[in-house]
């Protein structure tokens, strides 16, 4: 066998994807994933620290995205603007290329209470992200807050909406027609007011 072998980590994810699937996520081992992707559980930890990270493994880079595009957005725009012009693009690029690997950890996930509270943990690595950035942008930290609930809530939205469906319909667009029935809940909630 060789020493490094090409590819080994795909192969990985999608032994892994497998078993959680065939026998669940706590049946299954990593010697088990090692064993059906044709490499060592050596191997597998060089790839991944535990069987979790199979599903989790990337999105440590999502919020370090968030305040690279908050850094390069343009001073003058307020946190809600930035939110309508971006948010799509953002999702297109972080979630879009991987639509079916997303619906099959959304499956894995929410059989396992464990992965559960791991994906809320994320998620709330996200939106503080969301939150430092609106900051260092000279926002006030209410509306930093507001504003990355209002994000968090369009981007859980939309994936749920884009996994759901039949995919015709690229992310960026879900995320965007979430947004316009958010713009006519808000225009109701302004002739109430």
């Amino acid at each position: 066998m060789a020493r490094w072998q090409a590819g080994a980590r795909d192969r990985l994810e999608q032994a892994a994807l497998a078993l959680f699937l065939e026998q669940g996520f706590a049946e299954t081992t990593v010697p088990q994933i090692a064993a059906r992707a044709g490499l060592t559980t050596r191997t597998f930890f060089r790839h991944f620290a535990d069987k979790r990270e199979v599903l989790f493994a990337g999105d440590e880079a999502v919020p370090m995205l968030v305040q690279r595009l908050m850094v390069q957005a343009p001073e003058d725009v307020r946190p809600v603007p930035l939110i309508f012009s971006q948010l799509g693009p953002f999702a297109e690029t972080v979630f879009g290329h991987r639509r079916d690997v997303l619906r099959t950890r959304h499956r894995i996930i929410s059989t396992d209470q464990g992965l559960r509270e791991r994906k809320l943990q994320k998620m709330e690595t996200l939106r503080a992200s969301i939150i430092d950035g609106f900051v260092g942008r000279g926002t006030d930290e209410l509306t930093a807050t507001l504003a990355a609930d209002l994000a968090m809530m369009v981007l859980g939205t939309a994936l749920e909406r884009w996994l759901s469906s039949d995919g015709s319909a690229p992310l960026s667009t879900v995320v965007t027609d979430v947004l316009a029935v958010l713009r006519t809940l808000a225009s109701e909630v302004e002739r109430e007011v």
